[in-house]
């Protein structure tokens, strides 16, 4: 939200001017906002909400049919003016009367205050339900001090489907001051937000803390806590809403987990997860709950849980149809009585029980796989960091995940007493799942080519290994199609191969081959630093990648000594 704007003094204006040339089917520019370009019928009362800008979807992208009839767009973070939020009303008016509702900010209050005294003075019956949903802003005591925050669209969402149904003045204004009385929300933040043309966030997060309580105009927020992981957030957004159920409230409840701006959809559908158990195990059923982005604060890197508790009525507002730029609700689909039916589990790699010298080849393989994990652990970071000069940075996240699947997978095979065939391939499968993307799955084909001439039965001895060796690195280069000097790994395991085959041959001991060839990898993986990607994750920025060395080559080359070590203190 920094980076792209004209004047930051008419950022407001501006944005406002592009929304509404993206939706001219839903919304029409008027002064001081926008209303429906396909008014409301006559004798529908018009749902107005409004603010400040700094909060899409909120405001005006809630303007549609079973929402907001108008939206009233203030400056950034600051509220619109009592002539804009006039101005607005008159527009939306059918006939009906007004509702304005909005978060509870002193500056809203009077400007929204002047424009309903100024618009009853002039015949328009107007009303004002203000949105007190944060719990962290007052205590339940003094709940009318609360400010509003995410759970200002459950209100809106309430307001728009009643005046929808057809309810006059008076039920709209209920309507939605039963589901403010209902609603209740509570957020973390991790980092602050920036205004248009600032050079710094208006507030910052210690690091390794998170700030309990946010507002939605960047205000610092009511403590600090030490970060914690997804689950322990879950439980703390929940806990604390739990608390203030409201008396005679049933099990049933809307649910909204929002995110303020820079806390991507993945990250919430991963906290949603949590949430959704934490709010099963207190016994509460969850009603269409919604998951994004719905009431933001530029980039703030923040997240809030809101529980409207639900009866019948608002039960049926909260589900009602909505079809607005920033939020749209169909009906639900019909579901067949017959479940569906689901294909079977796919089946995993046989398992063969080897026999006493292939068993003792596999649990050799076991050893080594648990070592290897520990190694690329500990490089991970370092892998990362290599990865991201030239690709997207995840080659030792990758890693890992691979070799901990690889691992586990092993250890299941080793407890059924499978040979070193079986349990190679077992790791082999699941490293290629587990770790996928491009390295994923060669580690995958080439584990699963060299297991094919260990075999299940006989001693996995260096004639066999070497073998083994060589079908790894044909899998990789036809499967890949890499070939030595296209900066990959294949860089690294062409003379990893070459070297620890032709010791074999010429009758070294195996140990002592594979060690030189360990050697030759590690040289091969720094040569690719001189290179120019030719295929693999590096290639689209090719200058970039020169004179740093390939990721998956410096990975296969620190395996390739990992396992040397361990076989060479056997």
């Amino acid at each position: 939200m920094t980076r792209l704007f004209d004047d930051p003094d008419r950022f407001s204006e501006d944005q406002l001017r592009g929304f509404a040339v993206a939706y001219p089917e839903y919304v029409t520019v008027v002064p001081g906002g926008v209303v429906r370009t396909r008014p409301q019928g006559a004798g529908r009362v018009a749902v107005v909400v409004g603010g400040g800008s700094g909060h899409y979807p909120a405001f005006s992208g809630l303007v549609g049919e079973g929402l907001a009839a108008g939206a009233v767009v203030g400056n950034i973070f600051t509220s619109p003016s009592a002539r804009q939020a006039e101005s607005v009303a008159r527009a939306a008016d059918t006939g009906a009367g007004v509702l304005f509702s909005f978060g509870n900010y002193a500056g809203d209050r009077m400007n929204f205050g002047m424009a309903q005294a100024r618009l009853r003075d002039a015949g328009i019956d107007t009303r004002t339900v203000l949105v007190t949903d944060d719990v962290a802003s007052a205590p339940v005591q003094r709940r009318h001090e609360r400010r509003g925050i995410a759970g200002d669209f459950t209100v809106f969402k309430v307001a728009g489907a009643a005046a929808e149904e057809g309810l006059d003045l008076d039920g709209v204004e209920a309507a939605a001051r039963h589901a403010n009385d209902r609603t209740y929300s509570f957020g973390i933040a991790f980092g602050g937000c920036t205004l248009p043309g600032a050079d710094s966030p208006l507030f910052t997060v210690p690091d390794g803390k998170m700030a309990i309580g946010l507002g939605i105009h960047g205000e610092p927020a009511v403590r600090d806590a030490d970060m914690a992981d997804a689950p322990a957030i879950a439980h703390t957004l929940v806990e604390q809403l739990l608390t203030e159920r409201p008396e005679a409230a049933g099990p049933r409840v809307a649910a909204i987990l929002n995110g303020l701006g820079a806390t991507k959809y993945e990250e919430l559908f991963l906290l949603w997860g949590h949430v959704a158990d934490a709010l099963a195990e207190a016994g509460l059923t969850v009603v269409r709950p919604e998951v994004g982005e719905l009431v933001t604060s530029l980039d703030m890197a923040a997240c809030s849980l809101t529980l409207m508790w639900l009866d019948e009525d608002l039960e049926r507002w909260w589900c009602a149809p909505a079809d607005a730029p920033g939020f749209s609700r169909l009906p639900l689909p019909k579901t067949s009585d017959r479940p569906r039916a689901l294909p079977d589990e796919i089946p995993g790699a046989p398992l063969t029980e080897g026999d006493t010298d292939s068993r003792a080849a596999a649990a050799t393989t076991l050893t080594a796989l648990r070592t290897l994990r520990t190694a690329l652990h500990e490089a991970a970071t370092e892998l990362g960091r290599v990865d991201a000069v030239a690709g997207d940075g995840d080659h030792g996240r990758g890693m890992t995940k691979g070799v901990d699947a690889a691992v586990r997978a092993a250890e299941e095979a080793h407890s059924r007493k499978a040979g070193a065939r079986s349990l190679l391939s077992a790791a082999a499968d699941a490293w290629a799942d587990e770790a996928g993307g491009t390295s994923g799955v060669l580690w995958g084909v080439a584990l699963r080519a060299l297991a094919q001439e260990l075999g299940d039965t006989g001693r996995a001895d260096g004639v066999r290994a070497a073998a083994g060796a060589r079908a790894a690195l044909d899998a990789v280069t036809s499967f890949g199609g890499a070939k030595p000097g296209d900066k990959t790994l294949v860089d690294a395991l062409d003379p990893l191969v070459d070297a620890f085959t032709a010791g074999v041959a010429r009758g070294e001991n195996p140990l002592s081959a594979f060690a030189k060839a360990a050697d030759a990898a590690t040289d091969g993986a720094a040569a690719t630093a001189a290179l120019t990607p030719r295929l693999g994750r590096a290639r689209p920025l090719a200058e970039r990648s020169v004179g740093t060395p390939d990721a998956g080559a410096l990975s296969l080359a620190l395996c390739a000594r990992t396992v040397a070590a361990l076989l060479g203190t056997g």
